[in-house]
């Protein structure tokens, strides 16, 4: 019994002993800031924010018409309130809504860089117009803000851009490689006339950039438990997109006599079989980068569990939502209180992790459930994207400009769940990376595409200058 005792102390020292080394060894990742000259930007980069953001440009869906009226609207304004970059840069419009900037370098031996953002918003739900604390598109600026439907998703960075290179161009400045702003006209449904066009345009052209930049990072703050400064999440991929529609069709019948199996009860139990039995938790690429590079920053027993994934990954993994995520999103079957219905139908919505494809997360689907259900998949689809370096200059490039500008921050590479329009660019791009510095907290999180979207003065000068200095770095 003796023995057993001292083989099971000896077992927990030796892995306490493996718990503390690889946490103790577990050292930061972060680059040291140098400093940044500080610009002096007018309070008119407001007014100029406020007036883009009063042209609704709005998409609807994907088969939904631009409303031509706003978006040549925004064209002209931009074109007024950015005269140098109009007279100095080249522009093209593809699709007719998308733009397309050219800033030629002074090298053509240097890769270009790409910067994106996207002119559409989403739409505004009427019922809670009297939430707002302004119109969704008056472009009211407050003491502290600038109120409207853009200004955190994505005219704030858009806008943001055309400042700091009409600043750039009023310094003379030239950079040393071609810098293109590309536009898209449709990010908010799916990008495949906006973004994917404009990728396409720059591959007949023969463009392979360096870097491209879009949305899809962001300052963090108060999000993370147990880290009291900022966390610039600099993603380097996106999870992949695809809904999938259940289909039961049987011969319905009479609510008084229903049959054992009832068409939307069939529909229900589906459901709630993908919702029980839900793809696993993996620690897969960027989100390992992740481990690394948050691990250090936090306290000593939450870095503990940080630093010994093969012991205490899981309940990391569900915080960081590592898993191709199931979303009923639509529910469709019956037309009255006493038919059983011959048709029910429910859309359940999927975003998939690296390493696994549309064509799995199918496969999943008709193992989980009845194969009496059909199963089609629906509506815009995208694999994962591929991960970009942290390897590279321009990743360095990137990540050293955003602690010289916010020394505090801690800088951490991962895995965005939503989509963005840079998922069209890998082909033309070494790399692709998702970041601006627009402040998230725990207050600000549910503005994105919901009521009362405003951007503080203080954060949007932040995204000027940010983008400012970025482009001199690359210069």
């Amino acid at each position: 019994m003796k023995k057993i005792i001292l083989s099971i102390v000896v077992v927990i020292v030796l892995i306490l002993g493996v718990l503390i080394f690889n946490t103790l060894r577990l050292s930061s990742k972060q680059v040291a800031p140098e400093s940044l000259a500080k610009i002096d930007l007018p309070d008119d980069v407001f007014q100029n924010l406020s007036k883009g953001i009063q042209y609704p440009t709005i998409s609807f869906s994907e088969e939904a018409v631009p409303d031509s009226a706003a978006f040549f609207g925004f064209h002209r304004f931009l074109e007024e309130s950015f005269p140098l970059t109009h007279a100095k840069l080249s522009l093209e419009k593809i699709n007719t809504y998308s733009l397309l900037y050219t800033w030629e370098g002074s090298d053509a031996s240097k890769k270009p860089i790409i910067f994106m953002s996207h002119q559409d918003v989403v739409p505004v739900d009427q019922p809670t117009l009297s939430d707002w604390e302004a119109g969704p598109f008056k472009g009211e600026i407050s003491e502290t803000d600038i109120i409207g439907r853009g200004t955190m998703d994505d005219k704030g960075t858009l806008i943001g851009l055309l400042e700091a290179v009409e600043m750039l161009l009023e310094e003379s400045f030239t950079p040393s490689q071609t810098i293109y702003l590309a536009f898209g006209h449709d990010e908010e449904v799916g990008g495949g006339k906006g973004a994917a066009a404009i990728a396409e345009h720059l591959k007949t052209k023969g463009v392979q950039a360096a870097m491209t930049l879009d949305e899809g990072g962001f300052l963090a703050t108060d999000l993370v438990p147990g880290i009291d400064n900022p966390v610039a999440m600099v993603n380097l991929a996106e999870k992949g997109f695809a809904s999938f529609r259940l289909i039961v069709e049987t011969n319905g019948g009479h609510s008084s006599s229903p049959p054992k199996e009832n068409t939307i009860g069939m529909l229900a139990k589906a459901i709630v079989d993908l919702e029980n039995n839900q793809l696993p938790y993996k620690l897969v690429k960027p989100i390992d980068y992740q481990f690394e590079y948050m691990g250090p920053e936090l306290p000593f027993f939450k870095k503990l569990a940080f630093a010994n994934p093969w012991l205490f990954k899981k309940p990391i993994l569900e915080a960081l939502n590592a898993h191709t995520t199931t979303a009923p999103t639509i529910i469709n079957g019956g037309i009255k209180n006493n038919v059983i219905p011959t048709v029910a139908e429910a859309t359940i919505n999927f975003r998939i992790l690296p390493g696994e494809t549309i064509e799995s997360v199918k496969q999943h689907i008709e193992s989980t459930i009845s194969d009496k259900i059909k199963v089609e998949p629906v509506g815009f689809l995208t694999n994962p994207s591929p991960v970009s370096s942290i390897d590279s200059e321009a990743y360095k490039t990137l990540e050293k400009t955003i602690r010289n500008m916010f020394p505090t921050s801690i800088v951490v590479p991962g895995l965005v769940g939503g989509g963005t329009d840079a998922r069209y660019f890998y082909e033309i791009s070494e790399d692709v990376y998702r970041f601006y510095p627009i402040r998230i907290g725990p207050d600000s999180m549910t503005r994105f595409h919901g009521i009362d979207e405003k951007i503080s003065k203080e954060n949007y000068k932040e995204i000027i200058e940010f983008s400012y200095h970025l482009i001199k770095q690359f210069g």
